[in-house]
């Protein structure tokens, strides 16, 4: 294993357990940022640079913009939080301990497997090339839909936010 992958495998534990422990929302939003951004590392020592990309673009980028956005507008703190008692905070640390059994008593008998025998290993497969050509012609179809559905959806969102003249909004 290489230093780097440790370093970015250590930096990812820290600022995930950062987000579920973070008193104040805005932190652990930043903290998720880290987070994206150490995974964004990984997928370029698994010579993904593409996905790396667009994980930080959009992840780190517009969808934490988002929540950071709506986490301002809400104003949360501690002094408008209800109380939780006791017995939600049991049934919520039963609840994640069973998950946690659950998981571990799935998982316990898998065997990590390497490249399956007779293929052979592809230096090229996460390049932007490698995906281009695969998108546009094993999966042009549904490329092509999501893209229709995508202007479908503009579309309504502009019509829906358009105010006519002399029109009253609720």
């Amino acid at each position: 294993m290489s230093p780097l992958f440790l370093f970015l495998s250590f930096v990812a534990l820290l600022s995930a357990l950062g987000v579920v422990f973070a008193k104040n929302p805005v932190h652990s939003v930043l903290f998720l940022i880290l987070t994206f951004f150490s995974l964004s590392g990984h997928y370029l020592l698994l010579n993904a640079q593409f996905l790396a990309a667009v994980n930080i673009i959009v992840y780190a980028g517009a969808i934490m913009v988002l929540f950071l956005f709506v986490i301002m507008f809400l104003n949360l703190n501690v002094d408008t939080e209800p109380h939780k008692p006791a017995l939600a905070k049991v049934a919520a640390a039963v609840a994640g301990g069973s998950l946690l059994l659950i998981l571990v008593a799935a998982l316990k008998d898998v065997q990590p497997t390497g490249v399956a025998a007779g293929t052979a290993f592809n230096s090229q497969i996460g390049m932007v090339a490698q995906l281009g050509m695969k998108l546009y012609t094993d999966f042009l179809l549904p490329f092509e839909l999501a893209s229709v559905l995508f202007l479908v959806a503009m579309v309504g969102a502009v019509m829906l936010g358009k105010r006519e003249a002399g029109e009253r909004n609720f």
